[in-house]
């Protein structure tokens, strides 16, 4: 199981609450763990990748493990302990400010 980590905003949106768990399909990269939260939570379909060229949108970053993994391939494996359910593929929403 992946666990997955939704900005607040998302999460609204999904309506859940916490962490989201998924079966994803392997490989395990950020396309297919995107495509199964997805598959999962419909609503969701071009709020984190854009609907045409399935590009992360610009005020969304991804991370892992303590790592950016933001502009890594999409089809990149993620990180072991990601895989096995140790840490969550975190959504983030950016912050900006001035």
């Amino acid at each position: 199981m992946i666990r997955v980590v939704l900005p607040a905003h998302l999460r609204t949106l999904a309506k859940v609450e916490g962490e989201v768990t998924l079966e994803v399909v392997p490989p395990m990269t950020q396309r297919s763990i995107l495509d199964a939260l997805e598959g999962r939570f419909p609503v969701l379909r071009g709020t984190i990748r854009d609907h045409l060229n399935q590009k992360r949108r610009p005020f969304l970053r991804f991370f892992a493990c303590e790592e950016d993994l933001s502009h890594e391939s999409p089809d990149a494996p993620v990180p072991h302990a990601v895989i096995s359910g140790q840490e969550p593929f975190l959504i983030i929403g950016s912050v900006a400010g001035g």
